[in-house]
């Protein structure tokens, strides 16, 4: 439970630089992000000297990346990467779209979560590593 008043940020803020996952298939990878980024307005990944893919934006950027130490990518225990969308029928999308592209459902099925002041629409997915991405709209009331 969240104890307090939600702080307002303006539209202006951003909390992070990059966020950047570990991928075992960058190809399949990058297929997947593609097609689910693709939904909310963003453009390909691209792939620098080194075999990462990069999703640019004015105020971040996402990246995919073969561990440095030669292992293999594993997800985070409780690790979510949530990914905002301006409608409950772009997450549906995203869903729809990412399950077509190597993603696999998790969670509950796409729909409102949340009661009160704070509704969400959201809908999980799991990436072809494993990461648990969540497309989430937040209900205005």
């Amino acid at each position: 439970m969240i104890k307090g008043a939600i702080p307002t940020i303006s539209e202006d803020t951003t909390m992070f630089s990059h966020v950047m996952l570990g991928a075992n298939d960058l190809e399949a990878s990058k297929k997947f992000y593609d097609a689910i980024l693709g939904v909310l307005g963003y453009e390909p990944g691209v792939f620098d000297e080194y075999g990462r893919v990069f999703y640019y934006t004015p105020k971040g950027i996402l990246a995919l990346t073969k561990p440095i130490n030669g292992e293999e990518a594993t997800h985070g225990n409780g690790t979510t990467l949530g990914l905002a969308a301006r409608t409950p029928d772009i997450v549906d999308e995203w869903h729809k779209v990412g399950s077509e592209n190597g993603g696999v459902p998790c969670e509950d099925p796409p729909g409102i979560r949340g009661n009160g002041e704070r509704q969400l629409y959201l809908a999980y997915l799991r990436d072809p590593s494993g990461n648990k991405l969540c497309a989430t709209h937040i209900v205005r009331k």
